[in-house]
């Protein structure tokens, strides 16, 4: 089994909480003050993540692997950063809209060579957050009024997405 097998369970377990925590941010359930230390712990996490990965590399699709990653460690770094400096977030909406466009041809790609459940969860998961990021960019850079729809796809993304994937490899039910 290759690191990125390997550590897909703690990636998907941080982005998990950091969605369903940041989902209820929205939601005004968590203080702006309280939702940066999840959002900096799962930049870091996820950054030390791609970083093993980069060192370990032996192919491109390492390479990509980690690049993609990253685009979740910038995203929770940032949004820690917009609230600790009290920010409006439209920078943050452009790049979301970044990644979404960066993050689609390989939910495409991913679903279009699926050899098996797993794939076929990992393809619309790709899907999943380039739509998520979508929503972003509407919401901060756009300023369009989706913020409760946003904050929902949020959850459920994160549930689905992230934090179940992430509970059925700890647990063994899936390899």
């Amino acid at each position: 089994m290759d690191l990125t097998t390997l550590l897909l369970p703690v990636s998907l377990l941080f982005v998990g909480a950091v969605l369903v925590l940041n989902g209820l941010w929205m939601l005004g359930r968590i203080e702006d003050r309280e939702i940066t230390i999840i959002n900096f712990v799962t930049a870091t996490i996820t950054g030390a993540v791609a970083l093993l990965i980069v060192l370990n590399a032996d192919s491109a699709a390492d390479i990509g692997a980690a690049a993609l990653t990253m685009l979740f460690s910038v995203t929770y770094l940032w949004v820690g950063f917009n609230r600790v400096f009290r920010l409006d977030g439209r920078g943050l909406g452009w790049f979301s809209l970044f990644v979404a466009v960066t993050v689609l041809p390989q939910g495409l790609s991913v679903l279009s060579n699926a050899q098996g459940i797993m794939e076929i969860w990992l393809g619309l998961s790709w899907l999943a957050w380039s739509g998520l990021w979508l929503m972003y960019f509407f919401a901060l850079a756009l300023r369009r009024n989706i913020a409760t729809h946003t904050a929902f796809a949020t959850l459920g993304t994160g549930v689905a997405t992230a934090w179940v994937p992430a509970l059925v490899r700890i647990y063994g039910v899936a390899a």
